[in-house]
């Protein structure tokens, strides 16, 4: 076992959100085991890993303690060879007082991989009983478009491949359980639980989409796609660069929320997606995130997000739940081209009221007396079903109080 010890100070973190620690593995290691220890009460350090091969994995401050090996690895890490040579143990300085934040790393070479952990994912799928719902789109009755359909789903949520409570076949199982139609699962800058999606979405019977929340102390954002990972490290340009290069969406996330609000300068074209409406905005009366999307970009695509980490948080995947006009024979791939082209609505659950953007007309659903704004549109709704010509820029309906019930890009 190798014992490194050290300190971090306010200067460290002002100089680089994110440090690496250099260690080397003999050859001959089959596995390694790292431990982080430091004084929770005082700070938070965050925990990763990578390589020689390079990244092998990211679990934020939601553990102190991994294990990659050639076959399992610890959620939120990937597991392959053990490379000789010089690792880096990657620490994210988040939280560091004005004293300083003293710390100590154990390095645990493996002559044999170590046995899978009992509750390990991949031992054994402990799932409730799923009462599969009818998709939203035909319980509501909503009609198709040239071959596409609308479905309804949610474009953020974690497992514990981050810090997440629920495994990737527990999440999906209770989304469908919730009637969404598919589910992107954005564990913080890893993809190890790209793996497990198909047999989860088998499992449940609903589309999961392949997704990596992109995390900074400056703000964060959502890569769709099976992309693969993106260096959180390197900066919002360099995100989008690489995200649009391999084929992927990138989003702004909850940009008006408290400590995660988005601060990041872009030297190069903003991305159209924002993630406007997030759990968070529980007043909706609220009009920052509206204003700030507006400000944003003239033709932004607004998508919604859950932000699911646990049961007991009270706010369950689909609240808000975001719509896609969608080829329903492309998958997970059609879910994210629908988010490319801005074919988007947002409401606050998968029956609430509902506002569609649908070829030349706006239809509002379940909406009577509400009131539909738009930038040149202001109109009543009279019925549960109504249509109305539809105009340019973002549209909403409102309550007569003014809290916002639905959006449409």
């Amino acid at each position: 076992m190798t014992a490194i010890r050290g300190a971090w100070t306010l200067d460290d973190r002002i100089r680089g959100p994110v440090r690496e620690v250099p260690v080397e593995l003999p050859p001959g290691t089959a596995a390694v085991t790292v431990r982080l220890s430091y004084d929770r009460s005082a700070g938070t350090l965050d925990l990763g890993c990578s390589g020689p091969g390079g990244f092998r994995g990211w679990s934020g401050g939601a553990r102190s303690e991994f294990t990659i090996g050639p076959m399992w690895a610890t959620p939120g890490y990937l597991p392959g060879e053990i490379e000789p040579g010089v690792w880096s143990v990657l620490l994210g300085l988040y939280r560091v007082p004005a004293e300083g934040l003293p710390y100590e790393i154990s390095v645990i070479p493996h002559r044999r991989p170590p046995a899978m952990p009992r509750d390990h994912p991949v031992a054994g799928v402990r799932v409730p009983r799923v009462q599969h719902r009818e998709p939203a789109a035909s319980r509501r009755g909503l009609p198709g478009l040239e071959g596409l359909r609308w479905l309804a789903g949610d474009l953020h949520a974690h497992t514990t491949h981050s810090d997440g409570s629920l495994g990737v076949h527990e999440l999906a199982c209770l989304a469908a359980d919730r009637g969404l139609d598919f589910l992107a699962v954005t564990d913080h800058n890893t993809v190890s639980h790209h793996a497990e999606l198909a047999a989860a979405s088998a499992l449940a019977g609903l589309l999961l989409v392949p997704g990596q929340e992109v995390t900074t102390d400056l703000g964060h954002a959502n890569a769709y796609g099976d992309i693969g990972w993106v260096d959180f490290r390197t900066g919002p340009d360099e995100w989008a660069k690489t995200v649009r290069e391999r084929g992927g969406v990138l989003s702004v996330n909850h940009p008006v929320a408290v400590d995660c609000a988005w601060r990041h300068p872009w030297a190069a074209e903003r991305p159209r997606v924002a993630e406007l409406w997030h759990w968070s905005w529980w007043d909706r009366t609220w009009g920052a995130p509206l204003a700030w999307g507006q400000a944003w970009a003239e033709d932004v695509v607004v998508v919604g997000g859950g932000d699911f980490h646990r049961p007991e948080e009270g706010h369950p995947p689909g609240a808000p739940t975001t719509w896609v006009l969608a080829d329903p024979a492309a998958g997970a791939e059609g879910v994210v081209a629908a988010v490319a082209e801005g074919r988007t609505a947002v409401s606050a659950a998968p029956d609430g009221p509902l506002l569609l953007r649908h070829g030349d007309e706006f239809l509002a659903i379940d909406a009577d007396g509400l009131v539909l704004w738009g930038p040149e549109t202001r109109a009543v709704v009279r019925g549960e079903r109504a249509a109305f010509p539809a105009g340019p820029g973002t549209h909403r309906l409102e309550t007569p109080a003014n809290e916002v019930m639905a959006l449409c890009t």
